[in-house]
């Protein structure tokens, strides 16, 4: 087995990156390694988190912060989204464990923050409305593809000699509008509002296309 060298440890020591962190009462410190089981003793917590509760274990001098980074994997809370209170009061990222009187097996309570879930909410509720978006203006455009088939056999129809009635141009001509003010009635933002605006044309411009069939027949 190859032994190390007493100056290979030492220039080790001396070419490893040495993070450090401001302590509560200023004092400057070696940076933790939450992973490095060597840097102290280890602790399991109970966290209670709804109607779940996740056993964690953290070094004992690790903070409340510490903490919410290790809660983040298991939870897929951001640190920034999660409270986290022990013995009845919420507690600020810079504590201290040990310094609260967290030992092992010690229990805390994890809540979500409520401006957090608030702001989750309001964004499920505005993807359930672009989505609805999504789907009425589908609605509108498979309508829309049957009316313009109607379009291009009148096309074909005068093409080949043959007069189509203005009462028949008049009724596909209402039909596209009725389609044109489902789309104007659709509260759609984002690509849904795009998609929306593209259908408008695309109906206003069959309907051009009407209009110029019924000059051509009365010619």
């Amino acid at each position: 087995m190859k032994k190390r060298s007493k100056v290979g440890v030492e220039n080790d020591a001396f070419d490893r990156q040495i993070d450090w962190e401001l302590r509560p009462g200023g004092m400057l410190v070696q940076k933790r390694d939450i992973g490095d089981a060597s840097s102290g003793p280890m602790i399991k917590i109970k966290v209670s988190h709804g109607s779940y509760y996740h056993d964690v274990i953290v070094h004992a001098q690790s903070t409340f912060g510490d903490l919410k980074r290790v809660l983040a994997h298991e939870t897929g809370l951001e640190p920034k989204e999660q409270r986290l209170l022990f013995t009845g009061k919420e507690k600020e990222d810079n504590e201290c464990l040990h310094m609260a009187g967290v030992k092992d097996m010690s229990k805390i309570i994890l809540l979500e923050d409520p401006a957090s879930k608030e702001k989750k909410l309001e964004e499920m509720k505005k993807n359930q409305g672009v989505l609805k978006a999504y789907e009425e203006v589908a609605k509108v455009r498979a309508e829309v593809d049957k009316l313009s088939q109607k379009i291009v056999d009148f096309e074909a129809t005068l093409l080949s000699g043959t007069k189509v009635s203005d009462k028949e141009i008049g009724v596909l001509t209402e039909l596209l509008m009725v389609e044109l003010l489902k789309l104007d009635a659709i509260a759609a933002d984002g690509e849904a509002k795009v998609q929306r605006r593209v259908e408008v044309r695309r109906v206003q411009s069959f309907v051009d296309t009407l209009d110029k069939l019924k000059s051509l027949m009365q010619r």
